[in-house]
Parts: C-alpha cells; structure tokens; sequence
C-alpha cells in the first residue's frame, strides 16, 4: 500500500506512514494474544469447575478428605487444605452443602485455627472465608465454635493493624461472619468482643509511617465495625453495639483518629463514615461527638472543622461525601442537635466580633458559593437541620442576611427563591441543574408540614409566577427534574396552606394551575421526581455514595419526603371545592373528637402518673414497714440480753453481801494491861462506830439499787406495751391485700383505654366513609354522637373509679403515717430505757467498788483486833470469850444482816 503513494510524497510523511501501520499490527497483535490467554484461564476454569463437579459426585470424597485433616501429619494436613479450599473456589454451595450435612465437619476445620503451625493455621483462615461465604447456616456454626476468640487472638498476636497479610485474611473472615448476619452480631455483642477491638485503633501520635498493609487493616477494622451498626441491622441490635461501642471507649479512639494529622485520606474518610453510623440516632454518642474539640489554636468544635471540608472545593469528593454524612447522621433523630445548628444561624448568638466561624455561617457560605456542589452540600445539610422538628422550621424564618452594603437585609427563605428564580444566570463550577435542584429540596423539606413557613412562601408575589411558568414549559430531559421539583414545592403550598393569604388560597392556586398548567400535565411533572433514574439509587441507602459529582442529584431523607408526599398532592389536585369543604368540615369533626379524645387521654395519663406515684409511696412505705419492723426485733432481742445481764448483775451483788456479812464477827481478846485495855476498848467503840456508819451506808445503796430496779421494772412494762404495739404489724397483709385490688382495677382500667382507642380507630374509618357519600355521612356523625357520648361516659366512671382509689389509698397511707408514728414512739420508750439502764450499770459499779473498800477496811479492822487480843494475852489480862463478846452485839449484827438478805429476797 505504501508503494502506491505518489512519488510527490517525502520521505517524513513515508516514515510517519509506515510507524502508524507497525502500531496497528502491534495492537492487533497484543489484544489476540491477551484473548488467546483469556481464553485459555477460562478454559482452565472451566476444567477444573468439571473436575470437582466429578470429585464431588460421590460425597463420601469430601468427607474421607475431612477425616484426612484430623491427620497431625503435615504432608497429608496442608495437601487437605490446599484441596479443600480449590474445591470450594470451583463449586462453593455444593462443597458448602456436602460439609454441612457431614457429621463434625466444620468442627474439624475449625481445628485448624488451633495448629502451631503458622502455615496450616493461615491456610486454615484461607479455608474459613471460602466455606463461610454467602451460607449464613455455616457462618453460626463457625461463630459457635469459638471463632471469634480464636481469631481476635491471632489479630493481637500479630499486632493488630501493624500486622501482616494474616491479620488481613482473619478481618475478612470476621466480615464473612458477622455481615447481614444478625444472630452472630448479637453473640459478638454479648460476648464482650467489641471491647477487643479498641486497641486497634490505638495508632498513636506519630502517624507518619503507614504502611500499605497498615491501611488495609485499619480499613478492613473500620468496615467490621461499620458492619456491626450498620443502618441496615435492626434498630435494637444496633443501638446496643453503639452504647457498648461508647461505653467502652472505641468512639473515643475514632474521634482520636478523626482530628489526628498524618492519617491518610481513604482512611480518614473511612474513619469520618463509621463514626458517622456509631453516633447516628443515638443520643448519648451524638452529644458526646457535639463535645468533641479538634486540636487547633482555639480549639474548634470538630463539627464546625468537618464542615469547612465539605463546603471546600479543594477537598476530595469521597471527603466531602463523608463529611456530609457524617453531619446527616449527627442530626438524625436529634432535635437537640439541630436545635443547636439553627441557632448559630439566629442574630441572637451570631459571634459579633467574626473571630469564630459557626456551623450556621459555613452552610449559608456554602448555600450561596459559586460551586454547585457546595451548594448542594449545603442545602442538603440545612434540609436536615429542619428534618421533623417544626420548631427549628419556625425559627429559620428569622433568619436575616446581608447581602450587600447599604441594602436592607433579606430572609434566608427569600435569598433562596431568589437565586433559584436567578437560574443559569449566575456563573457556577459543576452540574447546572445542581444548585436549583439542592434549593428546592431544602424548600420542599422547610415547608412540609409548617402552615407558617407556606404562607411566608406565598407571601413572595413573585413566587408562584415562577413555578407555574417553569412548570408550563416544555424543556430538555435535563430540566424535567427541576420542573418536577416545581410541582411538588407548589403542591406543598396547597396542601400544607392555611388559607391565610387571601389571594393565594387552596381554590385560588388550584384554579391557576388548571388554567396555566393543566391538571394532568401538573402531575404528570410530578412523576419526573420518582422515574428519574438517579432516584431509586439514592433511596436505597442513607448514606450518599456517588461515583462522581454529577450523580449528587437525590438526598436519601429527600426520597422519603417524595414518597409520602405523591399521593396526598395528587388527590388535593384533583378534589373539587365541594370536596374540600366536606373533608374541611370531617377534619373539624375529627379534630374536635380528637381533642375530646385527647384531652380524656391527658387526664387519664395525669391520673395514671398520681397512681404510679401513688403505688411508689405504697411500696416505699413498705419497706419503711420492714425496716423498722426489723429495728423492733433487734431492739427486742438488744432489751431481752440487757434484762439477762441486769439480773446477773444483781445476782452477783446478792453474793458480794453475804461475803460481807462473813467478816462482821467478832473477836475475843485475852489479857493486857488494865490502862491499854481501856484505850483498846475506846479503839473498838471507834471501830464499831465506823463500821456501823459504813453499814448504813451500804443500807442506803441498797435501796438506792431498790429504786433503780422498781424503774427498770416500770421500763420493762413499758417497752412491753411497745412490743405489743408493733403487733399491728398484721394489717401489712390487708394493705398487701388492698394494693391487689388496686392493681386489678387498673388494669381493668387500662383494657377500658384500649376499648376507648379502638373505638376511636373505628369513628376514623367510619369518617372517612362519611366524606364518601351524603348518607354515609348522616350515619357517622350519628355514630359519632353516640360513641363520643358513650366514651364519655365510660370516661366519667374512670374518673369515679381513679378518685375512689386515691381515697382509699390515702387512707393506706395515714394507717402507715400511725403505725410509723407508733413505731417512732416505741423507739423513743426503748432509747430512754437504755439510757436508764447505762446508768444503772454505773452506779452498780460504783457500789462495787464501794463495798470492795468498805470490806478492805474491815479487813484492817480485823487485823488491828486481833493484834490487840494478842496483845492483851501477852500481858495476862483476861480476855473475854468470842461467844461472850459477840452476844453483846448479837442484836445490831442481826439488825445489819437483816437487810441484805431482804434485799436478796426482793431480788
């Protein structure tokens, strides 16, 4: 071919020529050789796909191999393995089935977890993921065997995410295990393996060597911990994972990782998606995240730091995503949350001095930038600060901003509408139809269900204009999902109007949009939302995952919105005035019985919160009951030992007595002097002196002892009366009794409230049967009347029955009040008997000692007498018999002993 070129052509262009030619036959070639190879995997593919289909024919291979795996050997276990795991590639459901059925057959590669050998240890793992894919039977049966502890201890023995390829091959075992697989994530949770996965993500400060291997495994642990709360679960297990997942401090260490510098970006990304899902409607995780402070100079809510990212074109779009996710889910099911968004945005906390940039001041940056994306962004994050709270809905209509120097400030709600009226006009970076379509979704999502928000929308003149005329136009298929927008913003001006605005009432706008748009043609735009093919996808999943920017179209909560709101739009369309003043007139009725209804229902919620009070004291009172009547046991049991040990102690003075009166005899004295017997009788006189007034001063004891035994007596008849008293303990069966009878009418109670509901379901449906027809409508206002009349009454004697047991219980109440103060009573009589009793012991020692000196002195006496006796012998002096001595005296030592042993008879 290259002969046949005119001889005009030079050399260069023949060159030129020639190369391009070599280039084709090179491609050629390069792409026949890729097939012939493609084509001979395949073929090997299929060969070996046809050999294990024979293999496994007969079952009884697959089990002899799993016998053979029981072989310690290594030339015959590792072989098994390697086998094993290529028939499971080839044909995985049968070979899955086969091991099933077989008897100890996954218990028998789960041996191999347990092998000292790294090799068939790792090889086993291998093994493990090929047999637990996609077959949530076996995946039980793997979890029970010990699975988890088994793989968690080769993840720490290989340190963790600074290990190898193993602790990659045992994550994705874990992720086999636990994805889409409830029953194995509740024994995870349960067997307290999510407080084992906190020091994986203990990376510490210096983050600058990641390795490749690194980022995998931390990306495979954040994805298991993903797994584990995944919107998707259900709500009680995931709730549970994220309580135990702040309890044991893992959120904390993903907020460590979060506002860390040198982490990665996919890994930074990954970790802003799981702390995204760990806090996302829970309230305590989501309050936690709001105190987070990244480490800046000042320190910055790490909310306001993740928001900077998303509105910043620079960032990467995986980031942003993240970000944007991260902030959906912190305000999901939390109106305190968005509560705090809205208010950075009120003039009443908008930093003044500008050193502090609010989340409120990013957004409204982002709304109004000039990338389509932050826009969208931006949007999307303020519709969900709005998401089910009416409240918040209300407050960002006070909203003002300044849009230019020396102009009056306008409302966020009109700076909208005017750049969404504003179109292409405005030059912006990305998608055309992005910024219009992010603005309509947080117009639609502000006005849904706020009467008040739709009427400061209509309130706008120039409004409607603009969405009937980019309703009425027929344009590209670009712009179809913005008229359809369009549609439903305006259909939510009719069906959340209040009538208001006289000039833009339900009539008056659907009179308009019949003689502009057309009726059939309005919902016909309508349906652009749900066919577009961008819709389904975001419906699927809360979290907004998009290949590349221009597939940002759909927020997830946005599609939720749409799909409650198409139906209820299209029949306001289409229903007549007529129509409308019979639903108008039904919905009175309705809201009338339902505010009868719902007072009723307060009442008989304040009046179950006075019983439940009511019950709470009844059963504090009781244990009030036992507990004293406990105390009065013990004080019974305390009083009993000290009666024992009081009349021990009398018992024992009774004794010192009689010992005492042994040493009171006489003593006989033979012959002295006459001179010192004169003196010794004068001694003696002085000793009989001293003794006789010791005498009386032991008599006065006595009945000093007398006295305090006649009051512990009288203390004693006391603290009987006391102990009778507490016998009225008997009526604690008859309140138990009466608390029976209580709790029975409540619950009679209750099943009348259930009766009242339904019967109220009933009225509903028969209502809305009314709005039907005329006659239907005549017969449920008569069935209203005499339902309602009949709910009344049932009401009233609720109210009798609720005020009879208050009654009743108030007097439970003032027994218990007399009992306790009884009880209180019969304390008082035993502490004033303890302490008389303290004293008693006192002054019976005291006696004690006394009588112990008094027989010391006696003592002395005896001594000095008989000294004196001998002394007299000594001398010749005749001494007089003891009996003879003794019977002069006989009369007062009888007098003297007399009252001891009186004493001990009274005793």
């Amino acid at each position: 071919m290259i002969e046949e070129m005119p001889c005009v052509l030079s050399n260069h262009y023949l060159r030129n020529i020639a190369w391009k030619w070599v280039y084709k036959l090179w491609t050629i070639l390069f792409v026949f050789y890729k097939q012939i190879e493609e084509n001979s995997t395949r073929q090997s593919e299929d060969l070996g796909s046809q050999f294990t289909e024979i293999f496994i024919k007969q079952q009884e291979n697959v089990t002899l191999l799993l016998s053979l795996l029981e072989e310690f050997d290594f030339h015959v276990r590792w072989p098994g393995v390697k086998l094993l795991t290529s028939l499971l590639k080839q044909l995985g459901p049968q070979v899955q089935q086969i091991i099933l059925v077989s008897p100890m057959g996954v218990s028998r590669l789960m041996d191999l977890l347990a092998d000292s050998r790294e090799v068939i240890r790792n090889d086993g793992v291998l093994l493990l993921q090929a047999l637990t894919r996609s077959n949530g039977a076996i995946q039980k049966i793997v979890a029970f065997e010990n699975a988890f502890e088994r793989l968690l201890d080769i993840i720490t023995e290989e340190g963790n995410s600074d290990g190898g390829i193993v602790v990659e091959d045992c994550l994705l075992l874990l992720q086999n295990l636990l994805k889409n697989n409830n029953s194995n994530q509740n024994f995870f949770k349960e067997g307290s393996y999510i407080q084992r996965m906190k020091p994986w993500f203990e990376v510490g400060d210096e983050n600058s060597g990641w390795s490749a291997q690194k980022v995998t495994n931390l990306h495979l642990m954040l994805q298991l911990v993903r797994v584990l709360v995944s919107p998707t679960n259900p709500p009680g297990a995931t709730s549970s994972c994220q309580k135990a997942m702040f309890q044991c401090g893992l959120l904390q260490q993903l907020c460590t990782i979060l506002m860390a510098t040198g982490v990665p970006a996919d890994i930074l990304t990954e970790t802003i998606n799981t702390v995204s899902e760990v806090i996302r409607g829970c309230q305590v995780n989501q309050d936690y995240f709001a105190s987070v402070n990244a480490p800046s100079n000042p320190p910055r809510p790490a909310i306001v730091v993740l928001l900077m990212s998303m509105v910043n074109e620079r960032q990467p779009f995986v980031l942003r995503c993240a970000v944007l996710y991260c902030f959906q889910c912190f305000l999901y099911k939390n109106q305190k949350g968005q509560g705090e968004i809205v208010s950075t945005l009120l003039p009443s906390t908008i930093d003044a001095t500008g050193n502090s940039v609010s989340a409120g001041q990013l957004l409204c940056g982002g709304l109004f930038s000039t990338d389509s994306l932050s826009n969208w962004c931006a949007a999307v994050a303020l519709a969900h600060a709005l998401q089910e709270n009416a409240t918040q809905k209300e407050q960002l209509l006070r909203v003002q901003l300044a849009t230019s120097i020396g102009n009056p400030p306008v409302s966020l709600l009109q700076q909208c509408t005017n750049i969404l009226s504003q179109g292409d006009k405005i030059d912006r970076r990305g998608s055309k139809i992005q910024t219009r379509v992010g603005l309509l979704m947080l117009l639609c999502t502000w006005l849904s269900n706020c009467p008040i928000a739709v009427t400061h929308f209509l309130h706008n003149s120039a409004n409607v204009p603009f969405l009937t005329g980019q309703i009425a136009e027929n344009l590209g298929e670009e712009e179809q999902l913005v008229q359809g927008l369009c549609a439903l913003l305006l259909g939510i001006s009719i069906y959340f109007n209040d009538n208001s605005l006289e000039s833009y009432m339900k009539e008056k706008l659907k009179q308009l949009i019949e003689k502009r748009i057309g009726k059939e043609n309005f919902i016909e735009k309508l349906g652009f939302i749900s066919k577009h093919e961008l819709y389904s996808r975001a419906s699927q999943k809360p979290q907004p995952n998009f290949p590349s920017p221009e597939y940002m179209i759909f927020d997830h909560e946005f599609t939720k919105l749409v799909k409650e709101l198409e139906g209820v739009i299209t029949k306001a369309i289409y229903k007549s005035s007529e129509e409308d003043k019979k639903e108008e007139e039904v919905k009175k009725t309705l809201e009338q019985h339902d505010n009868i209804v719902t007072h009723y229902k307060n009442m008989i919620r304040e009046q179950d919160l006075q019983l439940e009070e009511l019950r709470q004291q009844v059963s504090t009172l009781k244990c009030q009951n036992e507990q004293l009547q406990t105390a009065v046991t013990q004080q019974v049991s305390q009083i009993q030992q000290h009666k024992d040990q009081y009349n021990l102690l009398k018992i024992q003075l009774g004794k010192d007595n009689q010992h005492q009166g042994s040493y009171s005899e006489g003593a006989q004295m033979n012959g002295i002097q006459p001179e010192e017997i004169s003196r010794l009788r004068e001694e003696i006189e002085e000793l009989k002196r001293n003794r006789e007034l010791l005498q009386s001063q032991l008599t006065e004891k006595d009945s000093v002892i007398e006295n305090l035994k006649s009051s512990q007596t009288s203390g004693t008849n006391e603290q009987s009366a006391a102990i009778a008293s507490a016998r009225d303990f008997e009526e604690v069966a008859e309140l138990k009794q009466e608390l029976a009878t209580l709790k029975s009418q409540l619950n009679s109670q209750s099943v009348e409230i259930t009766k009242l509901q339904t019967e109220k379901q009933e009225l509903l449906q028969k209502t809305e049967a009314f709005a039907k027809s005329a006659e239907i409508q005549g017969e449920s206002e008569t069935v209203i009347a005499t339902k309602t009349t009949d709910v009344e009454g049932r009401l009233s004697a609720l109210l009798q029955e609720t005020k009879e047991l208050k009654n009743e219980i108030k007097a439970l109440s003032e027994e218990r009040t007399a009992i306790k103060e009884q009880l209180d009573s019969s304390n008082s009589t035993i502490a004033i008997l303890q302490t008389e009793k303290d004293k008693l012991e006192l002054e019976i020692t005291d006696s004690k000692k006394e009588q112990d000196d008094l027989l010391v002195l006696l003592a002395d006496q005896d001594q000095k007498i008989l000294s004196l006796k001998n002394k007299l012998k000594d001398l010749g002096h005749p001494v007089e018999e003891e009996d003879e001595l003794e019977s002069g005296d006989q009369e007062d030592e009888d007098d003297e002993s007399e009252d001891p042993g009186k004493d001990l008879d009274h005793i």
